[in-house]
Parts: C-alpha cells; structure tokens; sequence
C-alpha cells in the first residue's frame, strides 16, 4: 500500500520537508507511480515516551492480555516507541505482534530489599550490585534500570540505596556487557555518585541542584522530568507526614517547586526527554499530557514536540523519517510546535508503515 503524506513533514532539527510518501512500510521522498490513500496534516515521527512500564501495575507484574492493552493506549495515542524503564512481566511477545509500538528494554529495576514498592523490581544485596547489573544488561536492550534512593524507614527520609563504590562497578559492568544505566533518583544525595559512576540517563532528577545540572548538560546526560509523578509528591507526602515527617516536608517542597525545577534544567542547557512514568500509579497514553506540563513548566513547545520525537529517537538510536526508514508517524490536523495541546488528538496514527 502507498500513502501520500501530502502536509510538512517534521523530519528532525530544522528539517521540514514538504510532503512524503510511504511505500513497504517506509519513508521516502520520491514520488511512487502509484498511490492508494493520502493523509493531510503535520506529519511528525512517533513520539517516544522514554519512561514507561508495560507490564505493570500498581500490584507488580500484569498477564499478556493486559500489557498488550497497556502497549496499544500508549499507541493510539501517538507513543510509538518506548523505553520501557522496568518492569516485571516478560513482553518480549509484543516484538511479533505488528500492531504494538516498538519497546526498548531496560529489564527488571534493580533494588535492595525492602527498599522499594513490593513486587517490582529484583531485590539483591549490596554486594552483588555489579553482578546483576551484569546479568540485566543482557536481559534487557541495551538500558539496565536502577533504583538509587527510596524512602529509609530507619532514616525517616530518602537515602541512597547504593554505596558509591559498589554503584560505580555495577555501572561499570553495565556497560562492560554493552548497556547504557539509567537510575530512579529524587534524593540530593544520590546525584553526585550517579555523575562520578558514568551515569547514562537520569529519571525525576527533583533533587538535582544547578551545579547538577551544569555537569549533566556540560556531560549530554538527559533528565526525565517526569511531570505526572511528580505531581503526586504531595499525595505522598501526605501518607508519609505522620511516621515520616522529614520525608514528607522533601516531598511536598519538590512538589512545590516542579515547574521551576523542570525550566531550571532547560536553562542549564540539560537535554531534556519526555517520559510519563505510566504503569504503577498512573495509566498510559498520556505523553500528550506529559508533554503539555513541560510546556506549562516555561519549556518552548517547539524543543518539547522534539523532546518527544526526533530527539530522543536519536539518543536512542532509532530511526527518525529519513529515506528508507521504518514509517512511523502521527498526523496532526495542526503544528504541535505551536499549540502542543494538539499532540492530544492525532488524526492519523501509522506504525511499520501501516494506519492503525
């Protein structure tokens, strides 16, 4: 089947193109001698939500009817490739199934015991940090995930899970075995180990003060802000408030803060992803929503619509639009790049070259 994509193609940096067409399932400029269909609108490459969870839910591991129904949401509504950063389920089914946005996998989340919300990730000991992390960096594709800092019930606060030179050989053995780490961290305390370890990526980052952030930007380390979770800090706060009152007053003051946090990275000059921390506690398909607080935090929409699509494709890899790529695309009646309240409602959605 032959599409024509007949509005401005968003192809990458500064890259418009104007129109396209789609022939075998790919990209290319060069007019076929036959088309079928054509789809109007902006056309720009599908999003990517580099922190999502299929697989999961709020009591851990979901079956295959469900993490399949998780995958399509985030599909129809323009996330057609993911960073799973996580999870407990095997879905290595959904690479056969045509249908479902491309994964990449980070494996299980690494924790110590008792030291992270029960039935997620794979609970070790200090000692065998570099083992495993060894283990899930083969297991995965190419990101191992790390929990750095939790709630210390002793401490009645956030502390760091790992000590600095264990989390050092873990990082180091990740990449020994070809994987890029990635590290949940809310806590002050836990950035400064991640940075000197050789840290790839980092998610929430609430705790990051401007000397993080000048060293993530001056090293290319990318932040995802992860506005829909942090949302929920003062919920937690509000749990936690009555056992763990240091615990709570942290939480509620990075929920206070979140917008001027997240435009605090952007000026530092820290690249910055979209991620939407769904599965657990928040439900998916809401990149759009993601998307739109980064925007309401004081980033230009412009830099968020390439947060979400050719710029992370590039961080991680993928194929963008250029010619021959796997054809995977959103139409919007609209420019993103000026309303980013148009990402909520794709008109047309197209994976692996096909409309869905």
């Amino acid at each position: 089947m032959a599409l024509r994509l007949s509005g401005p193609v968003l192809a990458g940096e500064d890259d418009v193109r104007d129109g396209a067409w789609v022939v075998d399932g790919r990209i290319t400029y060069a007019e076929p001698p036959c088309v079928e269909r054509t789809l109007d609108g902006v056309v720009v490459p599908g999003l990517v939500d580099v922190h999502c969870h299929v697989g999961l839910d709020s009591g851990g591991a979901v079956d295959a009817d469900l993490a399949l129904k998780q995958a399509l949401v985030d599909r129809d509504a323009g996330t057609l490739l993911i960073r799973d950063a996580g999870s407990p389920s095997d879905t290595r089914f959904l690479d056969a199934v045509d249908t479902a946005p491309r994964l990449i996998r980070a494996a299980r989340f690494i924790a110590r015991p008792k030291r992270y919300l029960r039935h997620y990730a794979r609970e070790i000991e200090v000692a065998d940090l570099p083992a495993v992390m060894a283990e899930e960096a083969r297991a995965g594709d190419g990101w191992v995930k790390i929990i750095a800092d939790w709630i210390d019930r002793d401490a009645g606060d956030l502390t760091p899970l790992w000590p600095a030179g264990v989390l050092a050989e873990g990082i180091a053995a990740a990449h020994e075995a070809g994987a890029r780490v990635t590290a949940h961290t809310f806590a002050t305390e836990s950035i400064d180990a991640l940075l000197d370890a050789g840290i790839d990526c980092i998610e929430h980052g609430t705790g990051m003060t401007a000397d993080h952030m000048a060293e993530a930007a001056a090293r290319g380390i990318p932040v995802v802000p992860t506005l829909l979770q942090v949302a929920n800090f003062e919920g937690y706060a509000a749990q936690g408030e009555g056992r763990f009152p240091g615990y709570a007053a942290r939480m509620r003051t990075m929920h206070e803060r979140r917008f001027a946090h997240v435009a605090a990275l952007h000026e530092a000059g820290v690249s910055l992803l979209v991620g939407t921390d769904a599965g657990g506690t928040i439900g998916h398909g809401a990149l759009p929503a993601e998307a739109a607080l980064m925007v309401a935090a004081g980033v230009p929409a412009g830099d968020v619509v390439a947060m979400a699509s050719w710029r992370a494709r590039a961080f991680l890899g993928v194929p963008v639009l250029e010619e021959g790529d796997p054809a995977d695309l959103v139409v919007y009646a609209e420019d993103p790049r000026a309303d980013i309240s148009v990402l909520a409602s794709p008109r047309h959605v197209v994976l692996r070259g096909a409309v869905v």
